[in-house]
């Protein structure tokens, strides 16, 4: 029954059919098959999955999505980005590798605020790219590190995939929060390092880059950093909230939102009030993609659960590997592979309730370690064909073939590769922080 979901999941897939569908089809089978194949019915059928469907999205937890979703919408078109990249320009804006290092930090900076890989690469990329490639660097290279920037979002707090990770497996989305800072912040700086390299192999051309780092200067230093207070303050507000344990990621969502319009509204005057529907209608189109397929993937969740899925998963991991790390690292390769067709967020849906109680229950691998691991490598996917969709946000910006591109993320893929090994098989990275503040023992 459960290779016959994966055939029709696949081939729905195939046709072209939206992801919801192929969930929604692979959910069916077993109710309508049930009679031919294990001699009796199913109770998953219509008006079953449908309760669950209701219910999967019916949660508090998931209200932090959309929250964090418009506020990254709002700051996108307020210009946030623009004014936190200036910033960096001025530190390390004079050297060869000064504006690229500087996208990766701004994209830190943004993707801290957004929780989202796509809105982070759109933002970053239609800024920093025309300036990039203006002073001289290639195409290929300033579209590639940008969505590999854009990538931070999914695995700095406060990510949509910890929220997504948490409420599907019960762990401490505050813990996960908590946990993501380093491992965000160790693949960041792996790509800096790999900037540093590449650029010392190119000729740049440094007139460009100093009448660059001058104009920015020439407003001055006290201008541009108070021009971008509140706009650094912003990751500061929001995981401050929940850091010092003043609110819940979703009572932090919603106070990201309305930071955004004070700031963007009132203090920089980059948003107009009768923008706001617009922006509301922006956000509520982005949203209404992830709620539908989290939606289905609960149905489909809830069917591998009454068919012994995970037990019949877990027999079968454990027999084929002895122990926790050779498991992970063929956990790693599969969701990697998984990464290039499905998108994060069905990969999390799908893969997270299925693979925590074999990992965490079976195993004895940290429930929060567990989550970091599961979002980093599906993160993977937003960077390789054939799915990769900070690849084709950034190409479209940069004005090149998606296909060359991809040749050029090879490098920034392993740069990623690297992080998740050391995030992997050094579970203090993910855990040291949560177990300083007290959220794991």
């Amino acid at each position: 029954m459960i290779l016959l979901m994966l055939v029709v999941f696949t081939a729905v897939l195939l046709i072209g059919a939206p992801i919801f569908l192929c969930l929604g089809a692979a959910s069916l089978t077993p109710y309508l098959s049930a009679p031919y194949i294990l001699g009796k019915s199913f109770p998953a059928g219509g008006d079953f999955l449908t309760r669950l469907m209701l219910q999967g999205v019916n949660s508090l937890v998931l209200l932090a999505i959309p929250m964090f979703v418009l506020a990254g919408v709002i700051m996108g078109v307020g210009g946030i980005s623009r004014k936190i990249f200036d910033v960096f320009v001025l530190i390390v804006g004079r050297r060869p590798a000064g504006i690229p290092c500087a996208v990766v930090l701004t994209s830190i900076i943004y993707g801290s605020i957004t929780g989202a890989g796509a809105p982070a690469t759109a933002a970053v990329g239609s800024m920093a790219i025309p300036i990039m490639i203006k002073l001289g660097y290639d195409k290929r290279f300033a579209a590639s590190l940008v969505a590999a920037g854009g990538g931070m979002g999914l695995i700095l707090p406060p990510s949509l995939g910890y929220v997504l990770f948490g409420s599907l497996t019960g762990t401490s989305i505050g813990a996960l929060f908590v946990a993501g800072f380093i491992p965000g912040l160790l693949i960041s700086l792996v790509l800096m390092i790999y900037v540093l390299i590449y650029c010392r192999f190119i000729s740049v051309d440094m007139t460009k880059i100093e009448e660059n780092y001058n104009s920015v200067r020439s407003r001055g230093v006290w201008t541009v950093l108070k021009d971008s207070f509140w706009a650094l303050l912003s990751p500061v507000v929001i995981l401050g909230c929940i850091y010092g344990g003043l609110t819940t990621p979703t009572e932090a969502a919603v106070i990201s939102v309305w930071y955004s319009l004070i700031v963007c509204v009132f203090i920089y005057k980059t948003v107009k009030l009768k923008e706001l529907l617009t922006l509301l209608r922006e956000a509520v189109s982005q949203y209404a993609g992830i709620a539908i397929v989290i939606a289905f993937g609960t149905g489909v969740s809830r069917v591998f659960t009454l068919l012994n899925m995970p037990r019949e998963i877990g027999a079968f991991l454990t027999s084929t590997f002895p122990s926790s790390e050779s498991m992970l690292l063929a956990i790693i390769v599969v969701l990697s592979i998984i990464g290039m067709f499905m998108d994060l967020m069905p990969c999390l849906i799908i893969f997270s309730p299925l693979l925590h109680p074999i990992l965490v229950g079976q195993l004895g691998v940290n429930a929060v370690h567990f989550g970091i691991i599961m979002t980093a490598t599906v993160a993977l996917g937003l960077i390789t064909p054939p799915y990769g969709l900070n690849m084709f946000i950034a190409a479209g910006i940069a004005k090149v073939d998606p296909g060359k591109l991809f040749k050029q993320s090879i490098a920034v893929s392993i740069c990623y590769i690297v992080g998740l090994m050391f995030i992997t098989y050094i579970p203090q990275i993910s855990t040291y922080l949560p177990k300083l503040l007290g959220y794991i023992m």
